[in-house]
């Protein structure tokens, strides 16, 4: 199944020190690049989320004030 321009879902296997690696295409898309600091938000509930640095404002709102992304 292709997925639209954009949009992309992947898996990442966890390491036994806790590390995982974010697939290249997932690097690609975003321009993460070695050494970039990424913002790794949680919700019990909701679970993990990484959001782009530009929308990392909305994110925090949304995951602190119970909103909807």
């Amino acid at each position: 199944m292709a997925m639209p321009e954009g949009k992309g879902a992947w898996t990442a296997t966890v390491g036994t020190k806790g590390q995982i690696v974010i697939p290249k295409e997932a690097r690609d898309m975003f321009g993460i690049k070695p050494g970039d600091t990424l913002v790794i938000l949680g919700d019990v509930e909701r679970g993990l989320a990484i959001p782009p640095k530009e929308q990392l404002g909305q994110w925090i709102s949304a995951a602190f004030e119970g909103g909807q992304r």
